[in-house]
């Protein structure tokens, strides 16, 4: 009797769900976003845009995180210690609510004018160049905050210009096909190998002195470098990160919906209890502050100190403008990889094209410089937007979707920001394993086609960036390429010499019988 009553409550919400994507489908929201054509339906968005917010909620601590060890526009002059403390708790609040604010708008523009199911946040990768290269630990790099956000605007709004041109589409066309292949299996490789490590995965890997690189998940680790101490593998964290990641595996296996959210949010509420041995919470100084921040649930914070913090002052100085150059080289081969490797995967790729691409890249350009003025680093399209494709997203409800997941974290911000890395991490490894299908299309008999995709596989994970890994894979292809077109060259100048030859010697013969006689 009681199976009964679940299997018509069950039949019930399947038939308020099909009712529910065919008024939708067939409204005029469902024809703008073109529904019916890309084979898709309004629940299967909305699933496939919580799973994209799920596995990239974690960028609204880490950036903050990131750019606040910089100490953003504080100063530790004419400030005593606990002023600046205090100036660097509300900077880190202004950036967290500015990645929240950037990632919204580019993410809600993407969906309407793209219709792709891409979303957009603070990139990692330029955060870590601006805190830690440009205006470096609490100041101590070559320029200040100010001046660095200034860069990123320049940045933007010259990537701006380069899209609205189409040069960039252009650009990436110039891509081989097998690059463009190879960067989706690295950066599949290298967000696995991020959501493997400590401070954004489940911690299985570590630094070694002798290896480099161990297994780690241990019970007690050095701060400073992270080496292993004692109880390598018995991190009741990485045990449960990997119980999150045996539930999306299963689910994916048994293709069950929304299975990384599942996963994470299985693993996100087991830790928010304390007292236990994987708590989110532990009973120190630190994590006794983060319980008092996530027991609040519900806080709005407006920006103080970062919005509108740009400063053009130091532009005369040599060092803003190789900033500037890195920036822009970073954002070009870097977004452009991520945009067609997800383009790829959603299968959107029409030779060579993809429908909704020259928007995308104005989105993503005018994003950058939404973000620079509200106080972050470079915005931009998010590799996790693999999760939402995985889980069906084809339009850009998806990305909408997401949009306004990041409208409800401006008053949710302690929940998400105590998302743990052992929840996010697995989801990461899962994203990892599905971009790696596209390897089998890579002509692996050709060994120019080869060669140059296996490097830009191997040095994304193992240089920690996509850049680096496109730049070897383009260069080590144009080094092939020069040699043939090299040989060809020899092989035409001397067919032309001889022909030049040949003909000589005819004219010769035509006016001298004797050796006309000698050529017959």
């Amino acid at each position: 009797m009681r199976m009964g009553i679940w299997e018509k409550l069950a039949e019930s919400w399947r038939d308020k769900e099909e009712a529910l994507n065919e008024a939708v489908s067939r409204s005029k929201v469902g024809k703008y976003f073109k529904l019916d054509i890309r084979d898709t339906c309004f629940t299967r968005e909305l699933r496939a845009g919580t799973a994209t917010f799920l596995t990239m909620a974690y960028i609204i601590a880490i950036n903050s995180t990131i750019l606040a060890d910089s100490g953003g526009t504080c100063s530790v002059h004419g400030l005593t210690e606990s002023g600046y403390q205090t100036c660097l708790t509300r900077t880190k609040n202004d950036i967290v609510v500015a990645t929240i604010l950037s990632s919204m708008v580019g993410c809600i523009a993407m969906g309407v004018l793209a219709n792709l199911p891409l979303a957009l946040a603070p990139g990692m990768g330029p955060n870590a160049y601006l805190a830690y290269n440009l205006v470096g630990f609490h100041g101590s790099g070559s320029m200040n905050y100010r001046t660095a956000l200034a860069v990123v605007f320049i940045e933007g709004c010259l990537f701006f210009a380069i899209s609205t041109l189409g040069i960039r589409a252009e650009l990436a066309r110039l891509v081989p096909k097998s690059i463009r292949l190879a960067c989706a299996a690295g950066i599949g490789l290298f967000i696995a190998f991020v959501g493997l490590q400590v401070h954004l995965g489940v911690g299985l890997v570590g630094p070694d002195p002798s290896t480099l690189l161990t297994l780690t998940a241990c019970e007690a680790t050095n701060p400073e470098t992270g080496e292993c101490l004692s109880g390598r593998l018995r991190s009741s964290r990485f045990w449960l990160g990997a119980t999150g990641f045996l539930i999306m595996s299963l689910g994916l296996a048994k293709n069950v919906k929304g299975s990384m959210i599942y996963g994470i949010i299985f693993v996100t509420v087991v830790s928010w209890f304390r007292n236990t041995s994987v708590t989110y919470f532990p009973h120190t100084p630190l994590g006794d502050e983060s319980f008092g921040y996530f027991q609040k649930v519900v806080e709005f914070h407006g920006i103080q100190s970062t919005a509108g913090a740009i400063s053009f002052s130091d532009f005369n100085r040599g060092e803003v403008w190789v900033a500037l150059i890195t920036l822009l080289y970073i954002d070009v081969l870097g977004t452009t990889a991520i945009l067609y490797t997800m383009a790829e995967l959603g299968g959107f790729i029409d030779e060579g094209k993809f429908e909704g691409e020259y928007m995308a890249y104005m989105v993503d350009a005018g994003s950058t410089i939404i973000g620079s003025t509200l106080g972050v680093s470079t915005v931009t399209t998010y590799v996790e937007s693999s999760a939402g494709i995985k889980e069906g997203g084809r339009t850009g409800i998806t990305a909408i979707v997401v949009g306004l997941y990041f409208f409800v974290a401006l008053f949710f911000t302690p929940l998400l920001s105590s998302v743990p890395p052992w929840a996010i991490g697995p989801s990461l490894v899962i994203v990892g394993v599905l971009m790696m299908k596209v390897v089998r299309d890579i002509d692996w008999g050709n060994m120019k086609e080869a060669i140059p995709a296996f490097v830009t596989m191997l040095l994304m994970p193992m240089t920690s960036s996509i850049a680096n890994g496109i730049v070897g894979g383009i260069g080590l292809y144009l080094a092939l390429s020069l040699y043939d077109s090299a040989r060809r060259f020899v092989a035409w100048v001397l067919r032309a010499r001889r022909m030049v030859v040949t003909e000589q010697n005819q004219v010769s013969a035509s006016t001298n019988p004797e050796a006309m006689k000698e050529i017959i």
